[in-house]
């Protein structure tokens, strides 16, 4: 089942939800259908491995593999 974020139009109210399938949402504080649907942001651990293109320094943008502060001691 996916879990939805949504915002109501009517009521201002956001909330998450689990979408069973056929299953139409509305807001658990008016009642409300007139959604919006909201880009949910979620994180997963991939076991240590730095994601394919990330850099892999420490500080994010050198990529160094010496370590912290190695981009700096040239």
């Amino acid at each position: 089942m996916p879990l939805y974020e949504y915002a109501c139009k009517s009521c201002a109210h956001q909330f998450e939800l689990l979408m069973r399938a056929n299953e139409a949402p509305a807001c658990p504080a008016c009642h409300g259908t007139a959604l919006e649907r909201k880009l949910s942001v979620f994180a997963a651990h991939t076991g240590g491995a730095p994601a394919r293109g990330a850099a892999a320094g420490p500080c994010g943008t050198c990529g160094d593999p010496r370590g912290p502060g190695a981009c700096s001691l040239n």
